[in-house]
């Protein structure tokens, strides 16, 4: 039976210490505490690296809507008319009268560690001091959803920047788990969900991706695949530099409750059986879509070969007695379960999840129901 408890949300976020707060003259608040990267620390302790979307409080003043962004000078303000934008998720507002699609952010997201005990059951320490906020043109807009690999000894974690000039994937290491430096940009085209391996193969650094795009091409009619975003290989001697494997990954296959988007989920992890990943599904339900979680089976020697794929039901979905307590902040209408990390905990793995968009969600699930 899988165990959930809800290990910390937006009211567990001090934020009169934010990185905001030295130059942003604004009042804010947390939209979302979510999406948390997760990783064992050597003294057995779990590291949760939380995704922290900072608010406006007011965000239209003047008739503008207003939006947040970084600089090497400080945090400023963006504003745009109302009648030059549109906004169907709370989360994000689209400019109208544009050539390409343009959106903004109506929050700016940075990265909060949070020390949580080895058995992921309570908070030990939240180390604002190692808060983690954009610190490049490219990631102006803010750093979201980091995944956490431990490789070699060393903590390899990437995250999604976003910016005016570009979304892409960036890569933060550590030696110890807890301090990260930036390596800069690894994947310069948008891909929102790439994990590294937690282990290498035929001596190489593996990664799920996730590339997106405007155009995708229909299937034939009689294959089993739905068509669209997929879940793509890529190798790395150095975890710098990446080439996409030839063969296709992990596709949404036909009548199954993941084929309006899938995406990389927990970085794969090496069990008797092969590469267990957990992936997330979405089902189009409304402009957002509902997010479940499933799971697959990668060949240890050949990740590209799926064992198996486990989509016709999912392992997690949101659970909305979770967010009760805290069910005044929720400001999205779909249902949400986001899983970003794993780790071994014996005979069950500790599985870390975004809730709604709103808090971390900690799920300890049984090895055997991975049998």
């Amino acid at each position: 039976m899988i165990e959930d408890t809800l290990i910390f949300s937006p009211d567990d976020v001090d934020l009169s210490r934010s990185p905001l707060r030295r130059s942003l003259d604004a009042r804010t608040y947390v939209l979302g505490a979510f999406n948390p990267g997760l990783t064992r620390l050597p003294g057995g302790n779990l590291l949760l690296m939380v995704r922290v979307a900072e608010a406006l409080t007011e965000p239209v003043v003047d008739g503008h809507a207003r939006a947040i962004r970084w600089t090497a000078g400080g945090y400023v303000l963006d504003s745009y008319p109302l009648d030059a934008i549109e906004m169907e998720d709370p989360r994000t507002f689209r400019l109208r009268g544009t050539g390409p699609r343009l959106s903004g952010l109506t929050s700016l997201s940075w990265l909060l560690p949070v020390e949580i005990s080895g058995d992921g059951r309570s908070v030990v320490k939240v180390h604002y001091d190692k808060a983690i906020e954009p610190s490049a043109s490219f990631m102006g807009l803010g750093i979201e959803d980091a995944r956490i690999s431990l490789i070699g000894g060393a903590w390899y974690m990437t995250v999604c920047a976003v910016s005016d000039e570009r979304q892409c994937t960036a890569l933060y290491r550590s030696v110890n788990g807890l301090d990260y430096r930036c390596e800069g940009i690894v994947l310069d085209h948008q891909n929102k969900d790439m994990c590294l391996f937690e282990g290498k193969v035929g001596g190489k650094f593996m990664a799920l991706t996730r590339p997106l795009g405007e155009a995708w091409f229909a299937p034939p009619p009689d294959s089993t695949y739905a068509g669209g975003p997929a879940i793509q290989l890529a190798q790395s001697p150095d975890a710098l530099h990446w080439k996409p494997l030839d063969a296709p990954g992990l596709r949404a296959r036909r009548g199954t409750a993941t084929n309006l988007r899938m995406g990389g989920g927990t970085p794969p992890v090496l069990t008797p059986q092969g590469w267990l990943m957990l992936y997330h599904g979405v089902e189009q339900r409304d402009a957002i879509g509902t997010y479940r979680t499933y799971w697959a089976m990668l060949d240890r020697d050949d990740p590209s070969a799926v064992l198996r794929q486990e989509d016709g039901g999912p392992l997690l979905e949101e659970l909305p007695a979770l967010t009760d307590p805290i069910a005044d902040r929720r400001y999205l209408p779909s249902s949400v379960v986001f899983s970003t990390g794993i780790v071994d905990a014996g005979d069950s793995w500790i599985v870390a999840s975004g809730e709604a968009d709103l808090a971390c969600r900690i799920s300890h699930v049984p090895k055997a129901r991975f049998a």
